[in-house]
């Protein structure tokens, strides 16, 4: 199961829709930096974020604090991401898009309010952590994907029986021994993220 050729040719095969989930985040950051139509939503959930941070910043341990939050909310968003794609891999993609759009409706707000400048040091500060936290969220939400799509098959199997309609249980069975590597991966790698996060980005956010 944890054999990294297994795990290697596993992700080739699913290449498709993590290409795809990239493709979506970006769409949502164009979105969210040029159409104002979601404006009043973006800044509620920026809005909320700030809240947690002032209640994380009054902690006797801030960098702690903010460590364990963003790592636990992170994992257990991408883990139960990766599950929820049953639900037609609809979730998945909305939660992919909206991310993008908060991005980058952050990004234009900061451009539009204090110049590029301190747009380009946002940038810095979510760099350090981004190359890790957002290619990780991409592929829990590719395996979603997956996954919605293996039960939509499952589903028109039942309806429609042909000469393929026992294959959706295996198929199943082995995408959900494979998601097992890619779960402890992602814990791993967002782990990462959380301290890098909560300590690099955070100075090179305050320089």
């Amino acid at each position: 199961m944890f054999r990294w050729r297994e795990i290697k040719a596993h992700f080739k095969i699913m290449n498709p829709y993590i290409t795809f989930g990239f493709i979506l985040f970006f769409a949502g950051l164009v979105v969210g930096g040029t159409n104002s139509t979601f404006s009043d939503y973006l800044e509620q959930q920026i809005s909320a974020l700030g809240d947690v941070a002032n209640t994380l910043q009054q902690s006797d341990n801030p960098t702690l604090a903010f460590m364990i939050f963003i790592f636990l909310n992170n994992t257990i968003k991408s883990i139960f991401i990766i599950y929820i794609g049953a639900i037609l891999g609809i979730i998945p993609i909305f939660f992919l898009v909206m991310n993008g759009m908060v991005v980058g409706f952050l990004l234009q707000h900061v451009a539009q309010t204090n110049g590029t400048g301190d747009m380009f040091q946002v940038v810095l500060g979510l760099l350090p952590h981004g190359i890790i936290e957002i290619p990780a969220i991409v592929i829990a939400c590719a395996y979603g994907m997956k996954f919605g799509v293996l039960l939509l098959k499952a589903l028109g199997r039942l309806i429609i029986p042909g000469k393929e309609a026992g294959k959706s249980g295996p198929e199943i069975e082995y995408f959900m021994i494979r998601s097992i590597p890619v779960v402890v991966i992602l814990t791993v790698a967002l782990l990462i993220a959380a301290i890098i996060e909560s300590t690099i980005s955070v100075w090179v956010g305050s320089l």
